[in-house]
């Protein structure tokens, strides 16, 4: 399976991909990972295509991915898509699948050759890329609970500066309990990938956001909002608000809308803190992580040696008798 796109296909620069080594990972010219992700009907995809005409205008070069196989159409040229790969249609045709059962198996079919669009990104362009955007599918659960996702994001994250953009619909999160809702999906996502998370209240040009940071930074304004709902939702809600302070402390926010381009440099210059994030918390964690594998593929290799060695000499001592 050959994953390119028709752009790459073109693409005549010079350079190839390269295995990614913990010295290239903490290079300051790699380009920062932006993974978006968010609810159906968030704008995710919109806010995909602001920030990439944001940068376009800009004169910063990126690099944009769709990973969405059930998109009809994207409104921003993609550099490698998905759908250029796998046939969702077909896909959900061979193998008797629904909807999103489709959308998971082309996401796995398209994971098992992920490390060709890792040295896709790698490839050396002049420019250099600064930024590789990465549009996900809607239905969020495919790809963050899924082990495709989890391999799509180990494989940027273990060669890039990898950070997440959680997109929130901030109109509808104006209903304390779907505001918890979003909170508790952006924890798990945090808790799951341990990677830089920024929450992207988007369609603040619809309703501003600065009543979710409110809620964020103060329990009591939380719980008046509440106060006229006497169900256990809202009960729970105000039990989760609590548990989530710490949470809240350290989590980036900024508020954009897709839709006027209101709220982009502020976005772009939490991306930049996160990449710092990154390369301050996870990548050493990373390291180490590599390091533990490598020991112990080190003592399975001197075992299964150790092994051989018994085996060799129990064989010869049986031929001598």
């Amino acid at each position: 399976m050959d994953v390119s796109s028709p752009e790459e296909r073109h693409d005549s620069s010079d350079g190839s991909g390269t295995k990614a080594t913990e010295g290239a990972i903490q290079s300051s010219d790699k380009p920062t990972v932006i993974l978006v992700i968010g609810m159906a009907g968030s704008g995710k995809t919109t806010l995909m295509q602001r920030m990439a005409a944001h940068l376009s205008d800009a004169g910063t070069p990126a690099y944009v991915l769709n990973l969405d196989p059930a998109v009809m159409t994207v409104p921003y040229g993609a550099n490698i898509d998905i759908r250029d790969t796998v046939n969702y249609k077909n896909v959900m045709k061979q193998y008797s699948l629904g909807p999103n059962g489709g959308i998971l198996t082309s996401l796995n079919l398209f994971a098992t050759r992920f490390d060709q669009v890792i040295q896709l990104c790698e490839k050396k362009r002049t420019p250099q890329p600064k930024y590789i955007l990465v549009d996900t599918p809607g239905q969020i659960e495919i790809f963050t609970w899924s082990a495709s996702g989890a391999i799509i994001t180990e494989a940027f994250a273990s060669t890039f500066p990898t950070m997440i953009a959680y997109v929130v619909d901030t109109a509808r999160s104006a209903a304390p309990q779907t505001f918890m809702s979003n909170m508790l999906q952006a924890c798990s996502i945090l808790y799951k990938t341990k990677l830089p998370l920024l929450l992207a209240f988007n369609k603040i040009d619809v309703v501003r956001h600065e009543f979710a940071v409110d809620w964020m930074k103060d329990y009591e304004v939380f719980n008046e909002a509440l106060q006229r709902d006497t169900t256990y939702a809202a009960t729970l809600s105000r039990s989760l608000s609590l548990v989530l302070e710490e949470f809240y402390e350290n989590l980036k926010n900024v508020g954009v809308s897709a839709a006027t381009g209101e709220g982009m440099d502020a976005f772009f210059e939490q991306v930049q803190a996160c990449a710092e994030e990154y390369r301050q918390l996870y990548l050493p964690e990373l390291q180490k992580r590599q390091k533990e594998r490598e020991q112990l593929e080190l003592k399975r290799q001197q075992a299964n040696m150790e092994k051989l060695r018994l085996d060799t000499e129990g064989t010869a001592e049986h031929q001598k008798q």
